[in-house]
């Protein structure tokens, strides 16, 4: 597909920079514009691509924020024999999860994907929307200053959110997102809200710090253990993380802190407090898409 082209040869894909159950995303050439982006191509397959992608696009084109990946153009074939695909900004780096791949970051870096991942889901937030997938390949990441206010730090993926009642912080129930990552509440199918993002992230946050995966195995298997106990936070890390940490994976949504609060939190942390290196066994996992 590498010299497959798009809007009568506009958008000329190159290679593939990221996969998922129903989208291939493309490095591309925006022709008209001589720019690079990236092109998230539906499968014609997936019977409700066309759906998801038009909801992901207007849902998109409505926010804007420096910790989100921007939405240039889309099209969709459900009046047309072409594919359904998104062009994004394209973001020169890994995700989060190509770079756990080869272990647990610094602290400092967690840190700083806590603080810019906690300000965006601030900001989604108060906008009624819940990402229901915060997970390691839905973090984008990029080289940047500390100091420039630039994000390093993307969340991208909004192929599954959703608008919520702000007034009852609560959406419709259903068992959707990734195993790994599901807070209590997504696991028993049951209302989720915000506090459903932020149990995510802390997963997110534990795993990039100790390389490991706090609820591993199959998909039911990781998604019924978060129903029996809390995930293990090592006291290596220091009484920060371990506080943190444990709010964001309370058990009961109403005992998480909001987005905005983590945010203030690691706002605060001047210097990564000392910890024990923590070591794990095992190589890299693949991730469950």
């Amino acid at each position: 597909m590498s010299t497959q082209s798009l809007a009568d040869g506009r958008y000329l894909l190159g290679s593939v920079v990221g996969t998922g159950g129903m989208a291939e995303v493309y490095r591309a050439r925006d022709t008209r514009l001589g720019r690079d982006v990236a092109v998230k191509l539906f499968r014609s397959a997936a019977a409700d691509g066309v759906s998801r992608g038009s909801d992901e696009a207007r849902l998109l084109a409505g926010l804007h924020h420096p910790g989100l990946v921007r939405v240039l153009d889309m099209d969709s074939s459900s009046t047309s024999s072409g594919p359904t695909y998104l062009v994004m900004e394209l973001i020169e780096g890994p995700d989060l999860g190509a770079l756990l791949a080869d272990g647990p970051l610094p602290s400092d870096a967690v840190r700083l994907a806590g603080w810019d991942v906690a300000r965006t889901l601030a900001y989604i937030h108060q906008q009624g929307i819940l990402h229901r997938d915060i997970k390691p390949s839905n973090i984008l990441t990029r080289t940047t200053d500390p100091d420039s206010g630039v994000f390093g730090y993307l969340l991208t993926d909004f192929g599954i959110a959703r608008f919520y009642d702000a007034a009852r912080q609560t959406a419709t129930g259903q068992t959707i997102g990734t195993a790994a990552y599901l807070s209590p509440e997504q696991a028993r199918g049951g209302a989720i809200g915000t506090p459903t993002d932020i149990y995510s992230l802390g997963l997110v946050l534990l795993e990039s710090l100790t390389g490991a995966r706090a609820f591993p195995g199959t998909s039911l298997e990781s998604a019924v253990a978060r129903l029996h106990r809390p995930p293990e936070i090592p006291a290596a890390l220091g009484s920060n993380w371990q506080s943190l940490l444990s709010r964001m994976t309370a058990a009961h949504p109403d005992d998480r802190p909001t987005a905005g609060a983590v945010a203030a939190e690691f706002a605060q942390w001047q210097t990564p407090e000392p910890h024990t290196e923590v070591f794990t066994t095992g190589g890299p996992h693949t991730e469950v898409l």
